[in-house]
């Protein structure tokens, strides 16, 4: 049966939707296929309907259990057999399911990537009749992705097992993601990528400053009186509380997290689904799953991860195609709270490097210049006409020549090799003798109190801003010292001008101020020390505070110890902890840090620890004698190490340590040191 005639009589449509005719032409005719497609484009039925056309099964890889029951049931009530593999089934659900299998009434078969780790899944599949693997939300593949699904991994090797088609979809990948897809999924194959384009125009865009943002977030809701809306939040705690505020104000509302039992869960997506003019207070997992066309509007209580994080969530709001609206906020603390997120991950140093470039062009957003719809498309890779829906096209931002300021912050980035922070650079911009600024002479640099103009807090706007144009970025290496981009170069060189928001430099904070752990400068450090000692708490499988308690980073990242004798000063360093962790902590402060012998290692923090160094220096001067003629003669560490436990008090009880030549050589210098010891 052809494609428009499927589609008509069991889907109900009488026309595709732009871009979908031609991927499931592709699909069905069983091409790799790769379809980047904008969330409500119809990317379902892009692989629901080659499905029907081709012989055998069609397994769907997705990532949530609600997203494949909704499905499901809607193609079951459109007379397609259906089911889906999940942990949600019952025993009675799972026999079925097989049976149906083993007898060939299924057309479509869903599951998770996490029943790929079965072994027994592949020759299931293929004594199934398996024809075709369908892949949503395949960015979930991708390191670089929003939403990185290790067992999505497994996909590419079914794909080799099985040898048949694959077709993969998602709304959000750009370029490197896209890079990323191709080679996990299809390693061997090219696959025919659709680009089917980014913009959403029904969809307002809009940001704003965080100023008393519950009553931001109130007054957004109470200007939208009876319409569906989902509220985004960073934490788990703050989806009740705000949950709860909007109650208290009368509104039909309720919160959804990853921490509630999975039947509290079900309940909210059904009531979601069946309910007019519910509020959903929710972490970034609700609403992958809903298949709700008339979801009036989104809103982002905080920062989200990424710009394709952000246009995932807010892709939402308007799938039938009416008017949908936005509204995402944003302050200090959320950016601290996502650069210290990636910060503390695991992560290799250039995937920490790259999720801050990701950052910044989410900061690029939330401060852009000209129309915000603009930026967004941007970032895809698609230019698009100021679009006259979105905050900026309805009131264009103050814009003032920055270049001084810039190039200011920039030139003493670089004049002090690109080592601090912000905090630090805005310090000698405003000339404030401060004792690391003193301790590090910057007091004379030609920067040094170049920026008096700008207050503090108009400095930290201006470096928000220039990370926003992605001029600077945190180094990962150098726990958060500012790095140049090549895109800062030309304005320092005096090659290029910049503009900046004056109206970003003007708003002023209201409300409490969270107080940190630690400085600004001292945050990122922190950060990673927290994930070194999360990923020996994890090999080690205890809980964190059992390697170090939060005070004893804390202090480490202040005093910042160059060795382990200073390490063991701090509190909480006891002579164990100091030798199984020690080394590993003194890396992440200091990567250049001179790791000592294993021997003088053992003494770290104690009085022989001194003596053994000593030792070794009086050691170097005397290894060709006096004179420094005759043959080379050292002690080993071990030696030096006992030398300097046992600490002999006469030349015959050195001697049995040293024997008669090592004596000879270095017994009178050696003495000298322990008596003064």
């Amino acid at each position: 049966m052809s494609a428009a005639t499927l589609l008509r009589d069991v889907f109900g449509f009488e026309d595709f939707r732009p871009g979908q005719k031609e991927i499931v032409e592709a699909v069905a005719e069983g091409e790799q296929t790769l379809a980047i497609m904008p969330t409500g484009g119809g990317k379902s039925l892009c692989f629901q309907l080659p499905a029907l056309m081709r012989d055998g099964l069609t397994v769907v890889i997705s990532p949530l259990i609600a997203l494949m029951r909704d499905q499901v049931r809607g193609l079951s009530e459109a007379g397609v057999k259906a089911a889906a593999l999940t942990s949600a089934n019952t025993p009675e659900e799972m026999d079925a399911i097989w049976n149906a299998l083993a007898s060939g009434e299924l057309k479509i078969l869903y599951m998770a990537p996490e029943r790929l780790a079965s072994g027994a899944i592949a020759p299931a599949l293929r004594r199934a009749g398996i024809s075709l693997i369908a892949v949503d939300e395949a960015h979930c593949v991708s390191q670089w992705g929003h939403d990185f699904r290790p067992d999505y991994l497994r996909i590419g090797e079914l794909r080799r097992q099985l040898d048949v088609p694959l077709a993969a979809f998602t709304a959000t990948a750009d370029a490197e993601t896209r890079d990323d897809i191709v080679q996990k999924l299809f390693a061997g194959a090219s696959p025919r990528v659709f680009l089917g384009g980014f913009d959403r125009p029904n969809i307002h865009l809009a940001f704003a400053v965080k100023d008393k943002p519950r009553n931001q977030i109130l007054s957004f809701v109470e200007k939208r009186a009876g319409q569906s809306g989902i509220i985004y939040c960073g934490t788990r705690a703050k989806t009740e509380t705000l949950a709860a505020a909007l109650a208290q104000a009368g509104k039909r509302s309720c919160f959804y997290h990853g921490g509630m039992e999975p039947e509290d869960r079900k309940i909210v997506e059904a009531r979601f689904q069946q309910e007019d003019g519910l509020i959903v207070v929710a972490t970034v997992a609700f609403g992958m799953g809903i298949d709700k066309p008339d979801i009036r509007w989104v809103a982002h209580a905080d920062l989200p991860k990424s710009i394709e994080a952000y246009y995932q969530e807010i892709g939402r709001a308007g799938r039938d195609g009416a008017p949908a609206e936005t509204l995402t906020l944003f302050g200090a603390d959320d950016i601290r709270f996502r650069r210290q997120q990636i910060d503390e991950s695991l992560a290799p140093a250039d995937r920490r490097d790259a999720d801050h470039g990701r950052l910044n062009a989410l900061l690029g957003l939330a401060e852009a210049q000209k129309c915000r719809r603009q930026s967004l498309l941007a970032y895809f890779g698609e230019t698009n006409a100021a679009c006259g829906n979105c905050d900026l096209c309805d009131e264009p931002p103050d814009i003032f020549d920055a270049t001084t300021p810039v190039r200011m912050a920039l030139s003493a980035a670089l004049r002090t090799s690109e080592r601090f922070g912000a905090g630090h650079l805005i310090d000698i911009l405003r000339g404030i003798e401060t004792d690391k600024v003193r301790a590090c002479g910057h007091e004379s640099l030609p920067t040094f109190a170049v920026g008096k103009e700008f207050d503090k807090r108009q400095w930290q706007a201006i470096f928000r801003q220039m990370m926003g144009l992605d001029l600077v970025r945190p180094d990962s290496e150098r726990h958060g010292a500012l790095r140049m981009t090549d895109h800062a170069r030309p304005i320092l060189r005096g090659e290029q001008e910049v503009t900046l928001r004056r109206d970003s430099l003007s708003v002023t904070r209201k409300g409490p101020v969270v107080k940190a752990l630690v400085s600004e400068e001292d945050a990122p450090l922190l950060s990673a020390l927290k994930a070194k000692r999360r990923h020996l708490a994890e090999a080690a499988g205890v809980p964190a505070y059992i390697i170090f308690n939060d005070r004893t980073l804390i202090e480490m990242a202040e005093t910042k110890p160059e060795t382990l004798d200073q390490m063991s000063r701090i509190g909480g360093v006891g002579a164990k902890k100091l030798a199984s962790y020690g080394e590993a902590f003194l890396e992440v402060i200091n990567p250049d840090a001179e790791i000592p012998h294993p021997r003088r290692a053992k003494l770290a923090g104690q009085r022989e620890g001194e003596v053994f160094d000593r030792l070794l220096a009086v050691q170097a001067e005397l290894s060709r004698g006096t004179g420094g003629h005759e043959k080379p003669l050292t002690c080993s560490a071990s030696l030096l190490a006992r030398v300097a436990k046992a600490r002999p008090r006469d030349i015959s009880g050195l001697t049995k340590l040293l024997g008669d030549r090592h004596a000879e050589r270095f017994g009178d210098a050696f003495l000298e040191i322990l008596k003064e010891a």
